[in-house]
């Protein structure tokens, strides 16, 4: 078993950026692994020199999933980057982001070496206190967040499961007459080395349910989320 948490995470605006786009950049469908582990940083206080050794470890010892409550909605703005040292304006570069994004995420630790960083972020968000204000990608992007509540991860199980949250792309999908929501792809980061590098090797192919009231019913691994109110299925990464 693993200690977890449930949260919800929304703003007004988010960018979570495909590190292929780096002259109009382009944004993931949702928050990423390695999003997700900056934002902890932001809450817990870690500063940025520190992070660089977090962020690997981070990386293997955390699992997560998501799921979205608001449908995908992006819109590219332009913004004109200006020297700091020299008075010189850059052409317009073009952001995308995502519109009223609203997630709701499961994360679970299972290595001991960064369990008082997990029990600290937890502590701040059941407290609603953060050290840094925390961001959906970019600074100008605030993230509320929410605790929903803690639970325990079962070990990984395998065959038939209904979840709300994202699915691997080898999971086997039922599809009966109920079948009626749309289906979003995405191939998300899911490793950081010590020099803020994303492992082009360490991504995860997923899909997940464009909206808030659909859950998909599929065969292959799983984990189950435990807590006081009931249990609820995810795939973890």
């Amino acid at each position: 078993m693993m200690d977890g948490i449930h949260l919800n995470v929304s703003g007004n605006w988010g960018h979570f950026k495909k590190v292929d786009t780096n002259n109009n950049p382009l944004t993931h469908d949702f928050i990423t692994k390695t999003a997700l582990i900056g934002l902890i940083g932001a809450v817990v206080g870690i500063e940025r020199k520190k992070m660089r050794s977090l962020f690997p470890q981070l990386s293997e010892d955390l699992l997560y999933s998501v799921a979205l409550n608001n449908p995908v909605k992006k819109e590219s703005w332009g913004f004109t980057l200006r020297s700091v040292k020299v008075n010189v304006e850059k052409s317009p570069w073009q952001f995308e982001f995502l519109k009223r994004p609203n997630f709701d995420i499961i994360t679970a630790i299972k290595d001991d070496r960064s369990r008082d960083i997990f029990n600290e972020f937890i502590d701040c968000v059941e407290n609603n206190k953060a050290c840094y204000n925390p961001t959906l990608g970019l600074a100008n992007c605030p993230a509320d967040i929410i605790f929903i509540n803690r639970g325990t991860v079962s070990d990984k199980q395998s065959g038939r499961f209904k979840t709300k949250g994202f699915i691997s792309k080898n999971h086997k999908v039922e599809f009966g007459e109920s079948f009626d929501f749309r289906i979003g792809f995405e191939r998300v980061p899911t490793y950081q080395n010590d020099d803020f590098w994303t492992d082009p090797a360490k991504y995860a192919d997923v899909a997940y349910c464009n909206g808030s009231d659909s859950l998909f019913t599929c065969y292959g691994e799983f984990y189950n989320f435990i807590t006081e109110a009931g249990e609820s299925q995810w795939y973890m990464i």
